[in-house]
């Protein structure tokens, strides 16, 4: 199954570059801003193509990852239409978006009231799931693997790894249907503090490369500049994003208004992140957890649930109550879906171009190879332990294991490093090669201990 898909990826891919003619590949031969256009498409059909690795068990952002990385490396056998790319701003831009409207979805998704309920082993689970992560980050792997670099460079190799990706750990419980057992429940309830956690992480570790400084006072003021601006944006907009979104119906209350105001608040949310030195993904994280369907309840419900209530009038009670249920909970993520599609479109350019900044030529060195591959057991331990600090009778493994993948999350932490000047490529290349090997073995590992084969 692997091997037919992997065959169908690269027989699709040749078909479309020998459909194009020769001199399209040559540099120069197209404007930029036709080129720019040109490569675009082919990011966004490529991005769709690597989908494929999700009829193997694996999520689409790896896909994604790994065909950015075959793109980016077209060079190297003479194919360089992908070299706009790399100094492009406009395409850089839609990459930025995307990942800002990542961060958003993940915001909407979270909830605060929910992991207040998760309770102190989630909490624990998730402190230990950073810190013992970015301390071999910062102070093992990072001096003795890779020696002769900054401190802020250290610093971002050990906010990378302290990065989980909850959508891969729930989507492995839902397929399982296991969603609600309390291994699981400590598990997306840590990840999601983890979230919090290692964005303010990020917030300190991307103002200390900016200052340029290390010292104990600038990393407390980034912090607590962090958690205040959490704080107040939450507060804030929860007491000023009912009034907003009632204001706004009254002009127009369908969806597309709906989608105009919240993108909006993220965009306002990531610019006002940005201001105060703070990066802006921080802001959108922020966006998506005021944001819920209290504050568009002067807008109309989605047209089909409208038709469908309609059509319950001569239903009976039981059916009634079950379908208005479900309606119910369809209307209260009516935002989630309504950002989905800009989503689909922004998101896969962010990770493909993420992918394409590696430079595969890098691990012709056996020395990087080595490096990743033991970062890679670092990272892995680093969150396995984790597991081992919750109390009683849960299965420890499994909430360890849980914790394993990096997916979205590190390879935002890397892509920002990165952009700041402080990462450099042969390192962000390791970052990438960590995230898709915890991204990889997470997933069987964790329905090997689901289907009762307990590590022992």
């Amino acid at each position: 199954m692997i091997h037919l898909s992997l065959v169908s990826v690269i027989a699709t891919i040749s078909a479309f570059f020998l459909s194009i003619p020769v001199h399209v590949f040559a540099a120069g031969s197209l404007s930029e801003e036709v080129s720019v256009l040109l490569v675009l498409a082919v990011i966004l059909v490529c991005a769709k193509i690597a989908t494929l690795v999700e009829k193997v068990g694996q999520p689409g952002v790896l896909g994604e990852i790994i065909m950015g990385i075959i793109l980016g490396n077209l060079g190297l056998i003479g194919i360089h239409f992908f070299d706009v790319v790399h100094h492009n701003e406009i395409i850089h831009f839609l990459a930025e978006l995307g990942v800002i409207v990542l961060l958003f979805q993940i915001g909407l998704e979270s909830n605060i009231r929910e992991m207040l309920k998760v309770g102190p082993s989630a909490l624990l689970v998730a402190v230990v799931g950073i810190v013992v992560p970015f301390v071999l980050g910062v102070y093992v792997v990072g001096p003795y693997l890779l020696p002769g670099y900054s401190m802020v460079t250290y610093l971002f190799l050990g906010a990378a790894l302290t990065a989980t990706s909850v959508g891969i750990t729930a989507r492995v419980f839902k397929d399982v249907k296991m969603l609600q057992i309390p291994e699981a429940q400590i598990v997306l309830g840590a990840a999601v503090i983890d979230d919090v956690l290692g964005l303010v992480l990020l917030a300190v570790v991307s103002g200390i490369a900016t200052t340029g400084t290390v010292a104990f006072s600038s990393i407390f003021f980034i912090t607590l500049e962090a958690f205040l601006f959490l704080g107040l944006a939450v507060a804030v907009g929860r007491l000023f994003a009912p009034y907003m979104g009632r204001l706004f119906s009254k002009i127009q209350s369908g969806a597309g208004m709906k989608l105009a105001i919240s993108f909006s608040f993220a965009l306002v949310f990531a610019y006002a992140a940005q201001v105060i030195g703070l990066a802006s993904i921080v802001g959108a994280f922020a966006a998506g957890l005021v944001l819920d369907s209290v504050c568009f309840r002067h807008f109309r419900r989605p047209e089909f649930v409208e038709d469908i209530e309609e059509a319950l009038v001569d239903a009976d009670e039981r059916t009634r109550s079950r379908v208005q249920g479900t309606l119910q909970r369809y209307t209260a993520h009516h935002i989630d879906e309504l950002i989905a599609p800009v989503a689909h479109l922004l998101v896969p350019i962010f990770f493909v171009i993420a992918g394409m900044s590696v430079n595969i030529s890098l691990f012709f060195n056996s020395g990087i190879i080595v490096s990743a591959l033991i970062i890679s057991v670092v990272a892995v331990i680093g969150k396995v332990v984790s597991g081992f600090v919750v109390r009683g009778s849960h299965n420890k493994w499994l909430i360890g294991w849980g914790m394993v993948p990096r997916g979205e999350v590190g390879l935002i932490f890397a892509t920002l490093g990165a952009s700041l000047g402080v990462l450099p490529e042969e390192i962000f290349a390791i970052i990438v090669f960590v995230v898709i090997v915890s991204t990889l073995i997470a997933p069987p590992m964790l329905s090997w201990i689901l289907k009762g084969k307990e590590v022992v």
